[in-house]
């Protein structure tokens, strides 16, 4: 009996250190009204999500987490990596504070701490090279000292594009040569501590950035072309990724080594691939695949992912894509975009944030009596979609079916909305008014803002911000009118 209780001792030790079953969603909040933090809790409870990543160390947030027992990832943001890097002590400080604190008074049940957000990232041009490892370190150190090393592990979330290979197969994997050491140094330092490594992987992108990918290859129906690896077939991009990801930390002696996918999804829109049938589509069958147990050729036992992601965020930058405000599963105000089956306890359909609090249902349009050809509306539209969000706008997004007076009053309305309906929002020099029929059409939303909260950010009206990626391309549209 007693070697028994040792061994439920021991199981449940692994239980708490590894992590509890089931699918995880990452929790971004860069958006102009966030949904309070209880709604997003109920939300994650409802649905039958059971981990979560987050990208920092919100107080409300993680305190509303504490009311449950899901599985939480805290998140260090990059532009704190150079502090942590170079102070013990502040690194000892934010342990005490983001996760001492919610552990021990707000019963938070935190599991991971994620050092920076893709640090390695190509496009960064090696901003983190040197301040991710010794970031890591130190809070490594820091919740060794606080007593949490036995339950907290730590990890670098990192983009796929860190490993390649040359010949498109995974056996020729391994870890860019420009970064290869930086690496392997974090790597070891996982395995000697017992941490997974964490992984993002996106066939959206390949798609984005390539012409050329073959559509198929992004999804898990298994109507691609196969790829041929050594009698290896792979008739899909995650699982040709992933595995090339295990003959990199093969090669340099770590093919045991746990691994978590840190993010994985589909975006909705902002472009022609990003849409509801797409996103749907890929979404079910990952999820299906996680529901069957079946992991990858290299790798086959079951595998552990964060889908990307609950929310849209309608701030986050655009640099990358339009695309970039619309990964989530839901959209701003916890509404399911599409049939999704968990594996969990919903039986298909995603159940609603509840408890949403909307702005009164009227909406911000350009007059009727107003001429598109006014030499005043294309300064206007530029102003808007500065301040708002119109990356549903243009061919092949959600808004491609409206016409110039319809693009118009979207850009007004985003701007009116986001600005919490003020009587100032719609006015952009007598060009616009007020409505309460809703001028959505279709798969197009006119959207009504829900109430800000006081965890929400501060909103208020500012000077416009170019930013002429999108928004050129929407004065360029309707002057072409």
């Amino acid at each position: 009996m007693g070697y028994l209780c040792a061994l439920i001792g021991v199981l449940c030790l692994v239980s708490m250190v590894n992590g509890v079953s089931g699918i995880g969603a990452n929790w971004g909040t860069q958006a102009s009204h966030p949904l309070d933090a209880d709604i997003v809790v109920r939300m994650l409870s409802d649905n039958g999500i059971q981990k979560v990543k987050l990208f920092d160390s919100d107080y409300h947030t993680l305190r509303a987490l504490g009311k449950t027992q899901i599985e939480v990832m805290v998140g260090i943001p990059n532009d704190m990596l150079y502090t942590l890097a170079t102070s013990r002590k502040a690194a000892e400080q934010w342990v005490s504070d983001n996760v001492t604190e919610h552990l021990k008074n707000n019963h938070v049940n935190i599991r991971y701490v994620a050092v920076g957000n893709e640090p390695y990232l190509a496009t960064y041009n090696g901003s983190f090279l040197r301040t991710t490892f010794p970031a890591l370190q130190n809070i490594q150190n820091a919740l060794i000292k606080a007593g949490h090393s036995n339950t907290v592990r730590v990890t670098v979330p990192s983009n796929a594009d860190v490993y390649s290979s040359a010949s498109g197969k995974p056996s020729d994997g391994d870890f860019r040569a420009d970064i290869h050491d930086y690496m392997i140094q974090i790597v070891k330092f996982l395995s000697d501590n017992g941490a997974p490594f964490t992984v993002n992987i996106y066939p959206f992108i390949s798609l984005y950035t390539d012409s050329n990918f073959p559509v198929e290859y992004a999804f898990f129906d298994g109507n691609a072309s196969p790829v041929n690896d050594g009698g290896t077939n792979y008739y899909n991009m995650f699982d040709a990724n992933y595995d090339t990801l295990i003959w990199a930390l093969q090669k340099n002696g770590f093919g045991n080594m746990p691994i978590k996918i840190g993010e994985i999804g589909w975006p909705t829109d902002g472009d022609v691939n990003a849409n509801v049938v797409y996103a749907q589509r890929f979404m079910q069958g990952f999820m299906t695949r996680i529901a069957s147990g079946k992991g990858t050729p290299m790798r086959p036992s079951p595998i552990d992912a964060y889908l990307f992601s609950l929310i849209d965020e309608d701030q986050k930058s655009i640099q990358p894509g339009y695309f970039e405000r619309h990964w989530g599963i839901f959209t701003f105000d916890g509404l399911p975009k599409y049939r999704l089956n968990l594996g969990t306890i919903n039986t298909g359909s995603l159940v609603q944030a509840k408890g949403v609090q909307y702005e009164e249902r009227q909406w911000c349009v350009l007059k009727p009596s107003v001429k598109i050809d006014d030499s005043r509306i294309a300064a206007s539209v530029s102003y808007a979609c500065s301040q708002g969000d119109c990356t549903s706008l243009g061919t092949g997004r959600s808004c491609q079916d409206l016409d110039a007076r319809g693009n118009i009053s979207f850009a007004y309305n985003s701007y009116y909305q986001i600005n919490d309906q003020i009587d100032e929002a719609c006015d952009f020099k007598g060009l616009a008014t007020v409505t309460k029929s809703n001028p959505s059409r279709g798969g197009c939303r006119f959207v009504v803002m829900i109430v800000p909260t006081d965890s929400g950010s501060n909103r208020m009206l500012q000077l416009p911000l170019m930013l002429p990626g999108l928004f050129s391309a929407v004065v360029l549209f309707l002057t072409m009118l």
